[in-house]
């Protein structure tokens, strides 16, 4: 696909039947290996009725369900539609940041120990079940109420509402909305890690770019250990946007909207499929909340087993990466962003940032690979400007995991990531060998592209020490 580079870090391209240009954020490196399949999905995005400014893909995009995984579109309120395929099958996965007031030299000695803990104490893996055992009135809870309930069953503390997009529960959800089996799937994992690229890792600062806003985020330190937790809303997540996508081919149909690819079945946003999917929708958000702040707590608890009571484990910040919001935004008043593979990057002064950052930006959390580095950075106005307020929020896949299979074995990637010191555990071989870092796009080149096109810029960069995977 031939696309024309309009400013540094920002390719542009325009075909017949789209309502608006498809833009891609890469820096020369990563955009010579943008799949053909990424522009082909953005081209399709940007034939949606009601798309506005342009359909976007972060530097991390890659081939998706409907949208690509890196994908970010906004539609108007009046002519615009919702589609499960910009939200994506893993609803409000996300990932949250905690700082430690522990050194690499105080959790080395103790690592292996405490990666094998951390292994045991959280459930993770295909169909893993928590040792929480929700009722259906909690999942009900956690559906609407997100982390507050959490918080307030003990699960995490008050202070870390603050650090949580949306304040740890969106609002609108209505159980009601949802399937019978989608709460038959996702009650017995509240509170579980799951498959694929989910994980918790165990990292530290290795180098501080910004250090007065590092020091607001509680990163005072090279050498400082973190944590970082990465999932979604499991089996309740999935099944919604399964259950959702079926109604929605249906009302594409009886809205006579024309879809380039059915995986972007939508309805208009005024339309009732499309507010029962939002109330629908917005379970599967709190719930992964939910999930995530149970996560956190018996990390707390593991930290404070291997390292005794001084161990202090605070919430940098959690945010969404999968998920569809109507938000305010300067010229066009209220629309709804869909971020499929994308995070939410504010600059200082929007509400809706954590208000002890409100004067210097959003957190933005971007993990990397097991086998290189993640990083933090703030939000920029650049972004608000042109991708409302949206970043990269991840490496991004290069290699699918059947390829990534057929190169190397789970036991190789193990025993290669422990030549480098860097303890790793997974339910399965075949996991790690599909989280293979190979099989992801270079980090830092991801980062580079962000910051070349201004959307954010780097605070501190965090290196991997130990790892569980699903």
């Amino acid at each position: 696909m031939k696309a024309d580079l309009i400013r540094p870090g920002v390719w542009e391209f325009r075909e017949e039947g789209m309502n608006v240009p498809g833009r891609i954020y890469a820096t020369d490196k990563l955009f010579k290996t943008v799949e053909d399949g990424v522009f082909r999905q953005v081209s399709n995005v940007a034939k949606l009725p009601g798309i506005l400014k342009a359909s976007m893909a972060m530097p991390d995009a890659h081939y998706g369900y409907g949208f690509p995984i890196g994908g970010v579109a906004a539609f108007s309120m009046d002519e615009g539609v919702i589609s499960p395929g910009g939200v994506g099958y893993d609803i409000n996965c996300g990932v949250r940041l905690l700082t430690t007031n522990l050194t690499e030299a105080q959790v080395r000695p103790k690592l292996r120990e405490l990666i094998e803990k951390l292994f045991k104490n959280v459930p993770s893996g295909l169909g893993s079940k928590s040792k929480l055992r929700a009722s259906e009135d909690q999942l009900k809870l956690a559906c609407t109420q997100g982390s507050r309930w959490a918080v307030e069953e003990g699960y995490g503390l008050p202070e870390d509402l603050g650090r949580t997009e949306e304040g740890g529960a969106i609002d609108g959800a209505d159980p009601s909305k949802i399937s019978q089996r989608a709460r038959t799937r996702g009650r017995p994992q509240l509170g579980t890690l799951g498959s694929g690229n989910h994980f918790l890792e165990v990292g530290v600062v290795e180098k501080i770019f910004e250090p007065e806003i590092a020091k607001r985020f509680g990163l005072t330190r090279e050498g400082q250990i973190t944590v970082m937790v990465h999932c979604g809303s499991r089996g309740l997540g999935y099944q919604i946007a399964d259950d959702y996508i079926k109604v929605m081919l249906g009302a594409a149909r009886k809205y006579g909207i024309t879809l380039s690819d059915k995986e972007l079945a939508c309805a208009p946003l005024s339309s009732k499929e499309a507010e029962d999917y939002v109330a629908a929708m917005y379970c599967g958000v709190n719930y992964a909340f939910t999930n995530r702040q149970v996560i956190t707590h018996w990390v707390r608890e593991t930290f404070e087993d291997v390292f005794g009571g001084d161990a202090e484990l605070d919430l940098l910040y959690d945010v969404c990466h999968n998920i569809a919001k109507f938000e305010e935004h300067d010229g066009v008043g209220q629309v709804c962003v869909h971020r499929k593979g994308a995070t939410r990057a504010f600059p200082a002064g929007r509400i809706e940032v954590p208000k002890d950052l409100m004067d210097v930006g959003q957190p933005v959390i971007v993990p990397g690979d097991m086998g290189t580095a993640s990083y933090v950075l703030v939000g920029q106005e650049q972004a608000m400007e042109e991708t409302w307020g949206s970043v990269c929020h991840g490496a991004g896949r290069k290699l699918s995991r059947s390829a990534a299979k057929r190169k190397v074995s789970g036991e190789q990637v193990k025993q290669e990531l422990e030549a480098q010191g860097k303890i790793v555990m997974a339910d399965s071989w075949k996991t790690l060998a599909e989280e293979a870092p190979f099989a992801y796009k270079d980090v830092d080149e991801v980062i580079r592209s962000v910051e070349l096109a201004g959307l954010a810029k780097s605070v501190v960069r965090l290196s991997p020490l130990g790892v569980v995977k699903g």
